[in-house]
């Protein structure tokens, strides 16, 4: 068997989550590869809404297990409060999520070294969520790191040890902070943490292979988001590329079989960064509008555009993309007209690369085609769409040299059509 892999292919926020549970049927396994609660997936169905952070998207299909692996970063306060809100509305976790020894903790203090940190960079900001993210994974890299099998492994000395080093660099930014109550969550998580299976990841997802299950790895963020091909530094601090999916499960590349790369019709952004693409006009924000185009975790209004051909034709090579998902297909309903960038203008030359500083000047090259100006919102096949959809999917299809395997129409899990 395979792991199979879904990621965005944008500046995230593609709704990967609700195409997981989607697909998470076909599969025994859904396990999560890289980054931490500053991701928001956001899933709708039967009347009710849940945001998740760094619970696995197929947690709400009976009979699966998700795995919350090596890769991501786990606030434990954070996760307590997910799980107890999930809990609430009458979904039971312990029996279904596992998580990896591996997995590295965001202790209370990586909050507040990125909180001062952001803070010191004045307007060189890079929009950092401020959950800890970033802290947590340059301690993992500098090897200082606590993870989630240390909580069985002299963990109190461990957890000092880190916490003073963290003082110590709090003091030279002159940042003024009461560490009681956020460590008395923190604990408080810690006592949840402990209540779930915790597993060697790597063991797990491996034996799982061999005896034949399935195995959906979920990525979060965005392509353009990747610390190393993203947009940087206005980017994440993991790999979000598929080739992620083999570091933070534990699998070996000949283990991946499909890849879904998962994109809006249009693009956003949130927080900080390039953006060859984006409308500042009205247009802009009849797509936020439409779009419902607010962070699912952090609230904050999404930067929108038209599609962007070159930096999409870029993450589908580096991900080896094998089928798109195109979402929020519905928000350009009422447009007259849809514009796609095919190129870009770099310093007077016209290029289809995406170029190494997208703080470049940019001027972005555009195809416009007719739009469809029809409701798509009830369709149940394709065969309802109208045909400037179609010739649009083709467009793109062309464009991106890669199918378009499904389309999404809405929020609700049945807004989808498989082609």
């Amino acid at each position: 068997m395979k792991v199979d892999v879904i990621l965005g292919l944008q500046w995230g926020d593609e709704g990967k989550g609700k195409i997981v549970d989607v697909l998470t049927p076909d599969y025994q396994i859904v396990a999560r590869f890289q980054g931490g609660p500053n991701a928001g997936h956001t899933l709708e169905f039967e009347g009710q809404k849940y945001i998740l952070k760094s619970i696995p998207s197929g947690i709400f299909q009976e009979g699966k297990i998700n795995v919350i692996g090596n890769g991501v970063v786990l606030d434990p306060a954070l996760f307590r409060q997910e799980v107890d809100a999930l809990e609430a509305s009458g979904h039971t976790l312990t029996d279904r999520l596992f998580i990896s020894k591996k997995a590295h903790l965001i202790l209370p203090t990586h909050r507040l070294l990125d909180a001062a940190m952001e803070s010191s960079k004045g307007d060189s900001k890079i929009g950092t969520t401020g959950k800890g993210i970033g802290p947590a994974y340059t301690d993992k890299v500098s090897r200082n790191g606590l993870r989630v099998g240390d909580l069985f492994h002299n963990f109190e000395e461990k957890y000092r040890i880190a916490i003073d080093r963290h003082k110590q660099m709090l003091s030279q930014y002159h940042f003024e902070y009461d560490l009681s109550e956020l460590e008395a969550q923190w604990f408080a998580g810690i006592e949840k943490l402990k209540e779930f299976t915790i597993i060697d990841g790597e063991h797990f997802i491996n034996k799982s292979l061999l005896q034949g299950d399935r195995i959906l790895a979920e990525g979060a963020q965005g392509s353009m988001l990747d610390v190393d091909f993203g947009s940087y530094p206005f980017v994440t601090s993991s790999n979000t590329i598929s080739a992620g999916a083999c570091i933070g499960l534990g699998v070996s590349p000949h283990t991946i079989g499909e890849v879904y790369g998962v994109f809006k019709a249009y693009c956003t952004r949130v927080g900080s960064g390039p953006f060859p693409t984006e409308l500042t006009d009205e247009t802009g924000n009849l797509l936020r509008d439409r779009g419902h185009e607010y962070g699912s975790v952090t609230g904050r209004p999404r930067r929108c555009g038209w599609i962007d051909l070159v930096a999409l034709r870029y993450t589908v090579m580096l991900n080896g993309v094998t089928k798109l998902v195109m979402m929020k297909s519905d928000v350009l309903d009422t447009f007259d007209t849809i514009k796609a960038c095919v190129s870009y203008i770099v310093n007077g030359e016209e290029t289809e690369d995406l170029p190494f500083d997208l703080s470049d000047n940019i001027e972005p090259v555009w195809v416009e085609l007719p739009g469809w100006e029809t409701d798509m919102s009830q369709m149940q096949s394709e065969d309802e769409f109208p045909e400037e959809f179609n010739n649009y999917l083709t467009f793109l299809e062309d464009e991106l040299g890669v199918p378009i395997s499904i389309v999404s129409l809405g929020p609700d899990r049945k807004q989808t059509i498989i082609r």
